[in-house]
């Protein structure tokens, strides 16, 4: 019986919420830089890398519709 428990309990804390964990670590990283990427848009003149990642994301936006 102590055998299942003890797999119970590091299945739980090992996956369960290992996973819940490093996805809550992703969830806010993904959020921050989404954050981080309106308000440079929003800036007044933009920076010159929000200029420069706008530009190529422009020329693959133009190279897609194309084909």
């Amino acid at each position: 019986m102590e055998f299942f428990a003890s797999t119970f309990y590091g299945f739980f804390f090992g996956f369960a919420l290992g996973v819940g964990c490093s996805l809550v670590v992703l969830y806010a990283i993904y959020s921050g830089g989404y954050r981080k990427a309106l308000e440079d848009s929003l800036r007044t003149p933009p920076p010159e890398r929000y200029l420069s990642v706008l530009s190529r994301a422009r020329k693959k936006l133009a190279s897609e519709v194309q084909e």
